[in-house]
């Protein structure tokens, strides 16, 4: 997405008053328009269809269809990038929509500025995976909640020696930005190396790519 483009948004919340809240909040900000919202999973998936949003600001738990469901759904169809709200209190919920092809996670009680910027981040393509967010993340699902990694996916071999280290500063939760400056190549030329990675390992989003890197110990140079 180019810097002038307007970031279109789906807003998808079941809850009236928290949705207005969101909406509100997009709709000051510059350069973001509210495509839609949705009051359920299903409203959600329809209108990603119909409305073609870059961003789908997702709940995970509501009714009809769940946020996670919605999500695999949207993503298989590649309708759009997908942000989760979640409360993080042991939300068994989250990890589900993380395998779902989540670009993202937004904790509801959030303030107005991250709100933004996470919608930001994720249809520059970036996908929120700040370091603190991605360590939480495993540690809630498979530490207090063991989920079993099973055999590195078959895509890893296949990976040059340049897309494992961009991999491992996946899972430091660095921007493609950082990652050019970490490892002394163009933003453009990273960019190419994650949208390669992630079809060589059958992944959806740089967040899944992160929380791989982490569960399987790749580390940046």
């Amino acid at each position: 997405m180019t810097a002038d483009r307007t970031v279109r948004v789906l807003v998808a919340e079941d809850q009236q008053a928290v949705r207005a809240g969101l909406v509100l909040i997009l709709r000051n900000a510059p350069g973001i328009t509210v495509a839609g919202e949705a009051g359920d999973g299903e409203e959600a998936v329809r209108l990603a269809r119909e409305l073609a949003p870059d961003v789908v600001l997702m709940d995970i738990q509501m009714p009809r269809l769940d946020g996670v469901t919605a999500t695999r759904r949207i993503t298989a169809e590649r309708l759009a990038d997908v942000l989760v709200l979640t409360t993080f209190d042991h939300d068994e919920y989250v990890f589900g929509a993380l395998r779902a092809g989540a670009a993202g996670f937004l904790l509801k009680d959030s303030e107005a500025a991250a709100v933004v910027d996470a919608v930001r981040t994720v249809a520059r393509g970036e996908g929120m995976i700040a370091p603190g967010v991605t360590r939480r993340l495993i540690a809630e699902f498979a530490g207090a909640r063991p989920v079993p990694v099973g055999d590195p996916p078959p895509g890893l071999d296949a990976l040059t020696r340049r897309e494992r280290e961009v991999l491992g500063c996946l899972g430091e939760g660095l921007s493609n930005a950082d990652i050019a400056r970490r490892l002394t190549m163009a933003e453009a030329t990273v960019k190419t190396h994650v949208s390669r990675l992630l079809a060589k390992l059958d992944l959806r989003s740089r967040t899944q790519a992160a929380v791989l890197a982490q569960e399987l110990g790749i580390t940046a140079p």
